[in-house]
């Protein structure tokens, strides 16, 4: 039972979906980046989460739970975190994220309107280090071809805790269909649109 959760109880974002395409045969269509995220989350079995910054107020941080924290189901529900368990939380003391990355908040779901994201990507095993540093590679390289770069990107630790966020928007996107992707289903991709 590592950070209080019970793995069966309340498993990890990647283990969710690696169960879900085994299960149902292909992985749920959200939204583009959300798509991406999710099947380079599989391929690595490591959580990968993507939120709208605009709905994030002040700073975000990982910090334990007080309690009084309020998350928004994708249902639309509200929920209270039990104190002590893991949050991303903001200054307006709304939950984006419960157990880690395990569970997204809808407020900071990523929706159409979406133009700016922060990637979340979580790795506590003992090859995490490499790990992640090779999924935020393919993540880069899959977003470049997809969109803009990132503006900037950085791997937090210990030793390196906090990452300052730059205030770059995305252009508009449109989104084209392109050959099926694995997992089946077909794959959006999306581009800026043209001015």
């Amino acid at each position: 039972m590592a950070a209080g959760v019970r793995p069966t109880q309340y498993r990890c974002a990647a283990e969710a979906l690696l169960r879900r395409l085994r299960i149902d045969g292909n992985l749920p269509r959200l939204h583009p980046l959300v798509d991406l995220c999710n099947a380079v989350s599989v391929a690595y079995a490591v959580p990968v989460a993507a939120l709208d910054l605009d709905r994030i107020t002040g700073d975000l941080t990982v910090r334990h739970a007080h309690g009084d924290e309020e998350y928004l189901t994708f249902a639309g529900g509200v929920e209270r975190p039990e104190p002590g368990e893991i949050v991303f939380a903001d200054a307006a003391g709304r939950a984006h994220a419960r157990r880690w990355t395990n569970r997204q908040s809808g407020w900071s779901a990523v929706r159409a309107e979406t133009s700016r994201v922060l990637v979340v990507v979580e790795g506590l095993h003992s090859t995490a280090d490499a790990d992640v540093t090779d999924l935020l590679d393919t993540l880069r390289t899959e977003v470049a071809v997809l969109w803009s770069p990132p503006a900037a990107h950085a791997l937090l630790t210990g030793a390196r805790p906090a990452f300052e966020v730059p205030s770059v928007a995305l252009p508009p996107q449109e989104v084209r269909r392109s050959p099926p992707a694995p997992g089946g289903g077909s794959r959006e991709r999306s581009r800026p649109a043209s001015r």
